[in-house]
Parts: structure tokens; C-alpha cells; sequence
């Protein structure tokens, strides 16, 4: 056993921030930590140690807020809203919309729907916009990537008209993270939120059989799965991002098949990103052993299930394009986002579909020379060098095999707009993964890296893991309103699930 470093971590069950160390165990990376009150807490952390030191080599500072929306008075992770403390910008900004659900998943990492919370969340859409406003004044890059999300947004009428709000503030990229039981059931409202200027739907996927539905909500929603795609055709909607909550003897046996769908519909599929459970609340640790999954495990599984035609190699750590948008934006004299999140919080690759085969973009291109190239172009920009920094970037291209990805990455450089990633994003499919933090592997070092924060109502700006771990019920209790109060609307609003198939005889 020999010790990785030291951090901060919280107690699952007071969330008192503690000491934690990482560690090596049998070659997996291990976090530990004792409670004075709740006594020792230990879990996986990653369970490839190999993996682990691959995924460091690409950690990357990023550019801190220049305008923090709070400060630091009880020392990080409590400050939340970004403090000064915080090490990255918002690259994704998350806006939940209400707390309401139209299921009950025992999985929610929102803790949606929750029978014993007492308020329902639910900002107005004066709230919203102003909250829209506050993300827009990010400094010094504001973001351009927004996803709605709750609970369920699509109980929000008014949706398709905050999208179009986030459209006039400068938001090129606009999400809506959905479980699809409306889509799959209004088609109208399908086509409002779509030409309100919505690029994705966040689609919550578990699996190509029934079995993962009924195991993870209790009911079998395949088919209205189906049905959302069906009704993405008629209206000429192309752009879904299929999401599994990854656990261990759930649906983990099934993520070559979810890849392999997504890759026979990817006239209207961008890609799979995965998200390894994050158990939130008290679970026992029998329960956490049975059902952790981490990033290397899953990365494993999808080499064994994709008969190695998408290898664990081929996946590289968010952080790995920082590179790209740094020398783009070199060139360009304006700043893009920085991906500059923690190693350890997610990885990705891209895949070609050729026929049957899955060929990840690694066989048409060396990417560690590619990006070694580019981090050059930052370094000669930095210094001046304006002419040697645009040659640098176009002698990288010299590490593409391929024409067509050569020109499309080419057209990239040359207009360096969402338009043109967007272009070079359609030949592919992405395959990636985000493991959010609970309150049992809690991470600071993570937390303070984090790139995807909420935006709530009362100004703050919460990087995800703290908001799901510990800020969202305070927050939801101090801008919510009694559930007696909402009981009406909350009635009206919610769409029955009474012909949802509830059995699993059949199958795919």
C-alpha cells in the first residue's frame, strides 16, 4: 500500500469537511478517510492504478473567474458560488428548472421527486432569465454551452421560450437533459423546444433490452425510448447525446450494445457519454460494493464488448483537447473555454463508422503529436511570435492520415466558430464518460477543478459534485416553496406513466 496524495473530503454522513488520502491497493486507487463522529469511510477511487497515472499526465490550469460570486470565509468546499478558491471556468452552465419528475429513479443524483422533501424548486421565468444574464457576465470567457435539466424540464411549458432567451444571450449550444417521456408523447411540444434552437437532447438511456429500465425506475420505458427517436425523425431532430447511469450488475454488460445502437442511428445520435453511478445518499457499503463502477472498469468492459475495435487506449481524459481551443483561440486573439477540468472526471474518444466497424479517430491521426503541435501554437502566440504561431498550426494537420478529417479540422482552424465544430462532429460518434463525485469518494482536489457548474437563482455558481453532494438541499429548501402550496400544479403538470409497460417478457 503506498499513498498517492493527501486531500479533503466530506463525511457521508454529517458532511463535515475531513482529511482523506488516495491510495494503492492491489493496483487500484483507493480514498480513505475517518470522521471523528461516523467513524472510517473507504471506497474505490479508480480501479486501475496504470489508468490513473495515464490520465494525470494530461492535468491542465485553466483560467480561474475573474468575477467569483462569493468569497472565502468557511474555506472550500462551503463557499460554493464560485469562491476565488475555484481553479476553472464555467465551460457548461446547468440551470435545473424544477425539482418535479414525472418518475421516482432510485438513481436520481438530484434526489428528484423525493416523497420526503418538503419544498418543490421551481424558479419563475423571470428567475431563470436573470439567471441566464448572470452566467452571460462570466469573465473572462463567458460560456456558450447551457443545459436545462431538473428534475424533469419538459414539465416546463414555457421551456421552448428560455431556450430562446439563452439563444439572444450569446448561448451557441443549448442542451435539455430528459428522461424523453414527453417527447415520446408530444410531438408538438417535441417541435417547439427544437425550433426554440435546442442543438441536444441529454436522452437518460440505460440499455437496448428491458431489463435495465425495470432494475433503475421500476418500470419498463424502452419503448417510449424508441418512440422519442421515432418522433426526432419526423420533425428532422439529429443531435441526441444517449446518457446511461453506468452500475455494476445493472447494465454493464450492456454498454458495446448502447454504443453499437447509437452507432446505427446516428443520422440523429452524436454519441453515448456514459455517467458511472453516483450514489448519493446513505447507502451500506455492501450496497456501494456491489454497485461502484469506475472509469477504468468501464473503459475495460467497452474493449471486451466491442471485441476490441474501441480499445481502452484509445480513450483520453477530458482535459487531453484543452490544447485545441488554446490554439485556436491563440490564433484568433479572442479566448475559448478551457476543458481544464480534473483528470479523473471524465475520459472520451471519437469514432469513425465505417460499415459495421467501430474505427476510433486515433487510427487516422497520431494525437499526441497533434496536440503536442498545438501546444506550441499557444507558446509561440504567447510570445509574440503571431506568424511562427499560424504556421505551427498548420504544420499540426501534418499528424492527420486522413483527407477528409484534414479538411475538417482544417476548416475548424480557418473559421474557428460552433458552426465548424459542429461540422467536424458530425462524422463522428463520441463515446465518453463523466464520473460525478458522492459524498463517499468526495475529492477536493476534483471539486476546485470542476468546469460544469449550476447557476441558481440567488446568484451563485456551484461546481456540480458540490451542488449534488452538498449544497442542493439547502438550496432547494431556501428558494423552494412549500409542497402544499404547489400541490395543484405539480397535479397538472406531471404526465401519467399508467401505460408504461411494466413487464420484461419481451425482448429486443
Amino acid at each position: 500500500m503506498s499513498t498517492i496524495r493527501t486531500t479533503k473530503s466530506v463525511c457521508p454522513e454529517c458532511l463535515s469537511v475531513i482529511d482523506a488520502e488516495l491510495f494503492v491497493r492491489e493496483g487500484k486507487v483507493m480514498i480513505r478517510k475517518e470522521c471523528h463522529r461516523h467513524g472510517m469511510y473507504e471506497d474505490v477511487y479508480w480501479e486501475d492504478y496504470d489508468q490513473y497515472q495515464r490520465a494525470m499526465k494530461y492535468r491542465r490550469e485553466g483560467l480561474k473567474l475573474e468575477n467569483p460570486r462569493t468569497k472565502t470565509l468557511k474555506g472550500c468546499p462551503l463557499d460554493c458560488g464560485i469562491c476565488p478558491e475555484h481553479k476553472s471556468h464555467t465551460v457548461l452552465a446547468i440551470i435545473d428548472l424544477t425539482n418535479r419528475c414525472n418518475l421516482n429513479c432510485p438513481v436520481c443524483f438530484a434526489n428528484a421527486n423525493n416523497p420526503t422533501v418538503s419544498h418543490i424548486y421551481e424558479a419563475t421565468r423571470l428567475q431563470v432569465e436573470q439567471t441566464i444574464d448572470n452566467i452571460a457576465s462570466n469573465r473572462p470567457v463567458p460560456p456558450n454551452s447551457l443545459q436545462f435539466s431538473g428534475g424533469e424540464p419538459t414539465l416546463r411549458d414555457d421551456l421552448p421560450d428560455l431556450i430562446r432567451y439563452a439563444r439572444s444571450k450569446g448561448m451557441d449550444h443549448i442542451e435539455v437533459n430528459t428522461n424523453g417521456l414527453r417527447l415520446a408523447r408530444d410531438l408538438e411540444y417535441f417541435r417547439n423546444i427544437f425550433e426554440a434552437g435546442t442543438n441536444t437532447i441529454y436522452l437518460a438511456f440505460e440499455g437496448v433490452t428491458r431489463e435495465p429500465y425495470i432494475k433503475t425506475k421500476g418500470l419498463d420505458l424502452l419503448d417510449l425510448k424508441l418512440r422519442v427517436l421515432e418522433n426526432a425523425r419526423k420533425i428532422g431532430f439529429d443531435s441526441f447525446m444517449l446518457v446511461p447511469t453506468i452500475a455494476r450488475g445493472i447494465n454493464d454488460d450492456q454498454l458495446g450494445d448502447i454504443i453499437r445502437f447509437a452507432a446505427k442511428n446516428r443520422d440523429i445520435v452524436s454519441g453515448v457519454n456514459g455517467q458511472p453511478i453516483s450514489l448519493a445518499g446513505r447507502v451500506s457499503s455492501e450496497e456501494r460494493r456491489k454497485m461502484r463502477i469506475t472509469i477504468p472498469e468501464v473503459t475495460r468492459l467497452i474493449e471486451k464488448q466491442t471485441d476490441g475495435q474501441i480499445r481502452q487506449s484509445d480513450f483520453y481524459p477530458v482535459p487531453f483537447v484543452f490544447p485545441i481551443f488554446r490554439a485556436v483561440g491563440a490564433i484568433k486573439g479572442r479566448r475559448y473555454p478551457d476543458f481544464s477540468c480534473h483528470p479523473a472526471c471524465g475520459v472520451g474518444t471519437f469514432v469513425f463508422v465505417e460499415d459495421d466497424r467501430l474505427v476510433p479517430v486515433n487510427r487516422f491521426m497520431n494525437v499526441e503529436r497533434f496536440i503536442q503541435s498545438l501546444a506550441k501554437v499557444s507558446e509561440y502566440a504567447d510570445a509574440g511570435k503571431y506568424l511562427r504561431a499560424k504556421m505551427q498550426l498548420l504544420a499540426s494537420l501534418r499528424h492527420v492520415k486522413s483527407g477528409l478529417l484534414k479538411d475538417l479540422i482544417g476548416s475548424l482552424y480557418k473559421e474557428g466558430s460552433y458552426d465548424a465544430l459542429s461540422k467536424v462532429m458530425k462524422n463522428f460518434i463520441m463515446v465518453g464518460m463523466m464520473h460525478f463525485m458522492d459524498a463517499y469518494n468526495f475529492d477536493l482536489e476534483r471539486a476546485q477543478m470542476c468546469v460544469i457548474h449550476y447557476a441558481v437563482p440567488d446568484g451563485r455558481l456551484i461546481p456540480f459534485c458540490t451542488y449534488n453532494t452538498i449544497h442542493r438541499s439547502a438550496v432547494e429548501t431556501k428558494l423552494g416553496i412549500p409542497k402544499s402550496q404547489m400541490h395543484q400544479l405539480a397535479q397538472a403538470v406531471i404526465l401519467p406513466v399508467s401505460n408504461v409497460k411494466r413487464s420484461h417478457t419481451e425482448s429486443l
